[in-house]
């Protein structure tokens, strides 16, 4: 399995200050919601734009958006 970069609630340009960092391959989160959190596998890394790790997730999900 592949290691992969999850961004959750980025919407500017400070995405990119993140992805220079962290790079990818990355899957983009609108927020956090059940689905994100069940795609996140053991090896994956979550990068949040706002809020601490341990904030509870949304009861909607949101679209996300794939990126290879």
């Amino acid at each position: 399995m592949v290691p992969c970069i999850h961004y959750v609630g980025f919407r500017d340009d400070r995405y990119w200050n993140a992805y220079r960092v962290f790079g990818g391959p990355r899957v983009f989160h609108r927020w956090w919601d059940q689905r994100a959190k069940r795609e996140i596998a053991d090896c994956d890394t979550v990068i949040f734009a706002d809020g601490e790790w341990t904030q509870e997730p949304r009861k909607f999900n949101a679209p996300d958006l794939d990126e290879e």
